[in-house]
């Protein structure tokens, strides 16, 4: 009897302890209110300038907000690294902190886009950045079947995939850094141009001096392989 009994408390033992174990280690259940935008970009892991971006603009916690007191959502288009990347350099450096903000406000539209709803959406779409009917901030977009291209008057990217979409909150990823024209078109103070580029508009039309240190090596290379070339044949007569 007393085994049994000892065996039945052991039993109910080992159950409490396997109870309350597998509660402890149960993760909670997810915090109520809106999705994080930085959380999703990070899952993503290829959006490292992106988030840098929001943070340093604030927009991070903007859109955070915003889908916290809106019914309405939020689009947002997220170029990844590579994207940035492809940019001329120095151009997210050349940008001021306002247009660096403007920059991220460009890539929100202040309403949910479904992927079906950009085949019947009006253009341009109003974004975050400003009014685009003065034509300072235009975002365009066209479909071709399945394929959804956006435009800016600078350049023409595509919606490459979904990244995250719910009722309220749909991030697309794009191929391209959509370039507000107001910031970059011709008529823009315009990021100060590169190096080489100066170089080339300065250099007499005879060529740079790179390009004479190109040709002088060939030449070196070609004066001692006609050396050897002779070294060889007197040795060859000897």
């Amino acid at each position: 009897m007393r085994k049994q009994l000892a065996s039945t408390l052991t039993l109910l033992f080992m159950f409490f302890f396997y109870f309350s174990t597998t509660l402890a280690q149960a993760p909670s259940p997810a915090p109520s209110g809106p999705t994080n935008i930085t959380a999703i970009l990070e899952k993503g892991g290829q959006f490292t300038t992106l988030i840098k971006l929001m943070k340093t603009t604030q927009e991070a916690d903007q859109i955070n907000t915003q889908l916290n007191n809106s019914n309405q959502g939020l689009t947002v288009f997220a170029p990844p690294d590579n994207a940035f990347a492809n940019l001329k350099a120095g151009t997210l450096n050349s940008l001021t902190d306002q247009q660096k903000v403007q920059l991220v406000q460009f890539h929100i539209v202040p309403n949910f886009l479904s992927m079906s709803q950009f085949q019947t959406v009006s253009n341009p779409l109003r974004t975050q950045a400003g009014n685009s009917a003065n034509g300072e901030f235009p975002l365009n977009v066209t479909t071709s079947g399945n394929q959804v291209n956006i435009t800016t008057g600078v350049d023409q990217a595509t919606v490459a995939n979904t990244i995250y979409t719910d009722s309220q909150l749909a991030v697309y990823q794009v191929d391209q850094v959509l370039l507000p024209l107001d910031i970059f078109s011709s008529s823009s103070p315009a990021p100060a141009p590169s190096k080489p580029e100066k170089d080339i508009t300065t250099k007499a039309p005879t060529g740079s001096s790179d390009d004479a240190a190109v040709d002088n090596s060939g030449a070196a290379t070609t004066v001692i392989s006609f050396g050897v070339v002779l070294i060889a044949a007197i040795s060859l007569k000897l």
